[in-house]
Order: C-alpha cells, then sequence, then structure tokens
C-alpha cells in the first residue's frame, strides 16, 4: 500500500471518529435537555437508577481488572497436636507407621541442610532425562514407552554457582494403574523446597490440576516446558505465551528446555540398504539452570520453613483422611454388635409385636455409641426425638422391611424355613444395621444430628436390597439362630 493511500484512510478513519464523537455529544445533550425538563421527583428516581447501575458496572470492571491476590500456604497445622492426634490413632490400633515416619524425615532432611528439589509431571515428559541432564554423572534410566520410574530416586546436581543440589527423580503421574506412584510423587513433591513442573507440550486439565494443588500448598514452583527442540521459533513462543497464561500467580517462572537424551534413526547406507542409528543430543538447560539458582538463593534454611509448612499441611490432610477410615471401621463395628444384640432380643421374645422397633434401649445406645465416636454433643432428648422419629419411620415402612426381609431369606436355603421368629429377627438386623449406617454417614458428613438427613438415609437403606449386605445380616442372624439352639 502506497504512503498516499494511508494517508488517505487515516484521514478517512479520524473524520468517521470525530463524526461519531460529534453525534454521540448531540445525543447527550439530547437526552440531558429531556432528563431536565421531567419533574423533580422523577429526575432523583431515575438518577439514582442510573448511579446503582454505574456503580455495579465499575464493580464489575474493577472485579475483571483487579490485580491478583499471590497465593498464601495453607496454614500449617501445630507439630504438638498432629503428633497428638496420631498418637490417638495409634492407641485405638490404626496403622500410623507412614505417618511417624513423614515426620521423621522432616527431621532428617532440615538437619541434612541440604536443598531438595523434585522433578514432577506426567509420564513421558522426560523427568529421566532431565535428571541426567542436571547430574551428567547418575545413572538414570529411561525409556521412550513412559513410566520408567516406578520408586523415587535422589542424585546429587550441581549449579553454576557452585551449589549441590538434591534432584528427586519421582514416579510420573496419570499412568493406567499408577495411583499408588502417583501418591509417592505428591509426597516426595511435598517433602522438596521447590519443584520443576516438567511438561511436553500445553497444559492439559489434569496436569493445570496438579499444579494449582502444589501452587496452594506454597512450593516454590518452575514450570517447564520439555523437548522444545521440536517447535520452531513461532510456535514455541505461542506455546510458551499459553503455559504462562496457566501459570499466571502460580509459577515463579516459565522457561523452555530440550533435556537431549538418545534418539534413533534410519541412515542410508552406500548399498542402498539402511541401518538403524542412535545418537546423543545435547541438552539445552542453561535457564533451567539461571532459574534454579535464583529460586534456591535462600539455601535450605530459607526455605525450610516453606517446606515444612507444606509436609505438615499434607500430614494433616493425611491424618484426617487416616482418622475417618478409623472411624467408620470402628462405627461398622458398634452396628454390628448392636444389630446382633437386637436379633438375640428377637429371638427371645415370647410374642413379637407389629411395631418393629420395640427395643428402644439398644436404639438409644447406639444412637448414643455413635454420637459419641464422631464427637457430635447430643442431648437426651435429641436421641429421644431421634429414636421416635425412626420409629416413626419404621411404623410406615414396616410392610418394605418385612418383605425385604421375606424375600432376602428365600435366598438362603435352610434360613427361609424357620418361621416367623427368626424372620422378625431378620428384619431387626435389618433394622439396626440400617439405622446404624444411616446414623453413621449423617453425622460424619453433618458434624451434627441432623434427623432430616438421617432419616432420609434410613428410608433409602431399608428399601436397599443390596445382596451383599442382606447375605452378611443373614449370616449373623444365622449364627445367633445356631448359638441360640445350643443353649437351649
Amino acid at each position: 500500500m502506497s504512503r498516499r493511500l494511508r494517508l488517505l484512510f487515516s484521514a478517512l478513519a479520524m473524520a468517521a471518529l470525530l463524526w461519531l464523537l460529534f453525534a454521540a455529544a448531540e445525543r447527550a445533550l439530547a437526552l440531558a435537555q429531556r432528563f431536565l425538563a421531567l419533574p423533580t421527583w422523577l429526575q432523583w428516581t431515575l438518577g439514582g437508577v442510573l448511579l446503582i447501575f454505574a456503580a455495579a458496572g465499575l464493580a464489575v470492571l474493577w472485579w475483571l481488572l483487579r490485580p491478583r491476590r499471590k497465593r498464601r500456604p495453607p496454614p500449617a497445622p501445630n507439630r504438638g497436636s498432629l503428633e497428638q492426634r496420631i498418637g490417638q490413632l495409634r492407641e485405638r490400633g490404626a496403622d500410623t507407621g507412614a505417618l511417624a515416619a513423614e515426620l521423621g524425615e522432616l527431621d532428617r532432611r532440615r538437619a541434612s541442610a541440604r536443598v531438595y528439589v523434585a522433578l514432577f509431571g506426567e509420564i513421558s515428559t522426560g523427568k529421566s532425562s532431565l535428571i541426567r541432564a542436571l547430574a551428567p554423572h547418575a545413572q538414570v534410566a529411561s525409556d521412550a514407552r513412559g513410566g520408567t520410574t516406578r520408586a523415587i530416586d535422589h542424585y546429587d546436581g550441581s549449579l553454576p554457582d557452585g551449589r549441590t543440589l538434591v534432584l528427586a527423580d519421582v514416579p510420573g503421574s496419570r499412568e493406567a494403574g499408577g495411583e499408588a506412584h502417583e501418591t509417592l510423587a505428591r509426597e516426595e513433591a511435598l517433602r522438596a523446597h521447590a519443584v520443576i513442573y516438567l511438561c511436553a507440550g500445553d497444559l492439559n486439565r489434569s496436569q493445570a490440576d496438579e499444579l494449582r494443588w502444589l501452587a496452594d500448598f506454597g512450593k516454590p514452583l518452575l514450570l517447564v516446558l520439555n523437548k522444545a527442540d521440536q517447535w520452531n521459533d513461532a510456535e514455541l513462543d505461542q506455546l510458551l505465551a499459553r503455559l504462562r497464561r496457566h501459570a499466571h500467580g502460580v509459577a515463579s517462572a516459565v522457561l523452555a528446555v530440550s533435556a537431549g537424551g538418545s534418539e534413533r534413526y534410519q541412515r542410508q547406507l552406500a548399498d542402498g540398504s539402511t541401518e538403524s542409528v542412535e545418537r546423543q543430543r545435547k541438552p539445552a538447560i542453561e535457564p533451567l539452570l539461571q532459574a534454579l539458582e535464583r529460586l534456591t538463593a535462600p539455601g535450605a534454611e530459607g526455605l525450610e520453613d516453606l517446606r515444612e509448612n507444606a509436609v505438615l499441611a499434607g500430614l494433616h490432610q493425611r491424618t484426617g483422611t487416616l482418622e475417618a477410615q478409623t472411624r467408620a471401621e470402628e462405627a461398622e463395628r458398634i452396628v454390628r454388635k448392636y444389630a446382633r444384640r437386637a436379633i438375640v432380643g428377637a429371638l427371645a421374645a415370647v410374642a413379637p409385636g407389629s411395631d418393629l422397633v420395640i427395643q428402644g434401649v439398644l436404639a438409644t445406645g447406639l444412637t448414643r455409641a455413635l454420637a459419641e465416636l464422631y464427637g457430635v454433643k447430643v442431648s437426651e432428648v435429641q436421641i429421644e426425638d431421634f429414636v421416635q422419629q425412626a420409629k416413626l419411620t419404621l411404623r410406615t415402612g414396616s410392610s418394605i422391611v418385612l418383605a425385604v426381609a421375606g424375600n432376602a431369606l428365600k435366598a438362603f436355603p435352610g434360613l427361609g424355613t424357620l418361621g416367623g421368629g427368626v424372620l422378625h429377627a431378620f428384619a431387626y438386623a435389618l433394622i439396626f444395621d440400617s439405622m446404624g449406617r444411616a446414623l453413621a454417614a449423617s453425622l460424619a458428613e453433618r458434624h451434627s444430628l441432623d434427623q432430616d438427613d438421617a432419616g432420609a438415609r434410613l428410608k433409602e437403606l431399608l428399601a436397599d436390597a443390596g445382596g451383599t449386605r442382606l447375605r452378611q445380616l443373614a449370616t449373623l442372624t444365622m449364627e445367633a439362630v445356631r448359638e441360640r439352639e445350643r443353649a437351649n
């Protein structure tokens, strides 16, 4: 395009802009005159509405353009209280060896005063190759198929300024059937002072979630694009721009490297045949070395608080999971104990009544025991109200309970022909098992005695004719019947 033509287009664009501004000003003056001609009360009303809309628009604009807050690490739990919880779990018979070992490893690494850096990412992103580039003397296995690393290995690497790092090669995530390996990788990432998150292209949703998970623990992060030599300059710039958008406010830096490694290609020979040749590609990791120098400049002592915070926060989550599992197992034992007592009571009854919950004392004891297990304070009135509500639920659903019990007994040869007493005993087992499971699930989720929630769960369980649970209850009933027969 010639210079004169560009000037002509510029002049036309300027004239069009001036015309639009003039038209807008003229329209604004006309609206202002019409506004001033309105009654005073209507002027105030419209003015107030316009102010509200303007304030809402400014609030939305500020929300969109406001600077993002830096992520703060989750508050670390007090170590003393964490050790106390672990001790309580140990006293209740839970396996706390892994939790105690984690605390021991925390102390060991602090005493070593060495900086640990974990390489984290999905399989086939080249973690092992990058370890080999950072620690040339290390014997690191790698495989193009991915999933080579099955355990955590540590290697000594050095920075250009002479400082040494301990590099942790962890199993890759998103491997089929590799959930245990992924857990190992996450735990090691929390133990490290800093993390290199390695990718081989744009991040998918699971990778973005992993990156945010690490950032939520306050880990100093580098997002590193490996195999950068497979893109041209324009493609690499676009890819890095997308990665920076993903890592905004999350990673300390986003950079591209090539870890090198071996590659195979077919070479044409003079006689026309071909041969497979393996050659080594030279790594290009200078930007990563410089970023690691900056990231680890505070040293082990300067990075230790963040590392300890992440380890204790991770331990807090793992301890909570073990506490929930232990409570669930104890709740299962409590429910089974009361279901068995209900069976024995039903077999001992001379004339079972039409009300299936005649054992109110057992129902009260079951409710109190589960509330105590989950640390929920309940009054006698709350317990009585819940038991009464359960009785009402069972009165209206007694036909369903008996139908489920009767059909279940038919599936077990010999048990279904023992008479109405056994039917009522099995019904009691079903009732107390359903009541206990419903109440335990509600207490675990709501942390309070929510009668409506527990009642809804009770109705679902009473109508559930699942074979596994009914088989277990039938076995429990048969054991009680046989014990009673031996006693007689």
